[in-house]
């Protein structure tokens, strides 16, 4: 098989491994109430300060009114808190629970050790390549609704 048709099999094979093998790992034990879609929400929520929903729909590219039903599931979950601002009551602010950090913190984990995996065997001179690849592919996926 040429370096084109490798390239695109491994791609095709790794988005849809990391998709369902996160899926395995992540929705475990405490957090089989959960989908993959809820803790990527949740890691878009963040454990910074409390975010609108307009910013967090932003981060997902999805709608407010796509992300207020996911909020409302995850609310009555005890994941999220959503609290309206004193100032403009029309502002709602989403921010995580104890329960809601845990979830975070039990992502974050499973990233961690992904990255770790692919930087383990990489030579000092391979990162910049690597670094490269990927900047193209994030590049590729931000372009790609304005070809």
């Amino acid at each position: 098989m040429d370096a084109y048709g490798t390239i695109n099999e491994v791609l095709v094979k790794l988005f849809n491994d990391v998709m369902t093998i996160e899926e395995k790992a992540i929705i475990t034990g405490k957090f089989t109430d959960i989908s993959n879609n809820d803790m990527h929400i949740i890691e878009a929520i963040g454990i910074d300060e409390p975010k609108n929903m307009s910013t967090i729909a932003k981060l997902l590219s999805v709608t407010v009114g796509t992300l207020t039903i996911a909020i409302n599931s995850l609310v009555k979950k005890g994941y999220v808190d959503r609290v309206r601002s004193e100032k403009d009551r029309r502002v709602v602010y989403i921010s995580l629970t104890d329960k809601g950090l845990k979830a975070y913190e039990h992502h974050r984990e499973f990233h961690n050790k992904m990255v770790e995996a692919v930087l383990s065997d990489l030579e000092e001179d391979e990162l910049p390549v690597l670094m490269k690849f990927l900047g193209n592919l994030v590049e590729f996926f931000k372009n790609w609704d304005k070809r």
